[in-house]
């Protein structure tokens, strides 16, 4: 079994997924939606990967505020996570803290000195990765 890990935004979710093992993550794809409010063709999209991939636990970044409160985002995220759970009620969804996850994607991206326009379009996939390691990370570390 493997995780899925998605950062959600208003208008593209970025997807990652586990190795066999639960060890790394690697991006899969970006997908783009036509408003914050579309779920159909995203979940659809999504139980292509569950099914590919044979997904047991989806880690869903919660884009906490730096102060630790929640926002705007936190709410549409919470409901996203909620139209997960309808579609899918036999795989655990997990909120993850995703703070930085962003600006860690766009730092490695300048590192690999990515065009901006190639960053725009993997941005989110990198972030998702970002995300998804860090949960693997700390089941790993808990492990041991």
């Amino acid at each position: 079994m493997r995780v899925l890990g998605l950062d959600y935004g208003d208008r593209t979710i970025g997807v990652a997924v586990s190795d066999g093992f639960g060890w790394t993550a690697q991006g899969l794809e970006v997908i783009k939606r036509s408003s914050d409010t579309e779920y159909k063709k995203s979940i659809s999209r999504i139980a292509q990967w569950i099914k590919e991939y044979e997904v047991d636990t989806i880690v869903l970044g919660y884009p906490k505020n730096m102060d630790n409160t929640e926002g705007k985002r936190c709410e549409k995220t919470k409901l996203f996570q909620k139209q997960l759970e309808q579609a899918f009620p036999n795989i655990a969804v997990v909120l993850w803290d995703e703070r930085m996850s962003t600006m860690a994607a766009e730092r490695s991206l300048l590192e690999a000195d990515m065009s901006r326009k190639k960053r725009k379009n993997v941005i989110d996939k990198m972030a998702a990765v970002h995300i998804l390691q860090g949960y693997l990370d700390k089941k790993q570390n808990e492990k041991g």
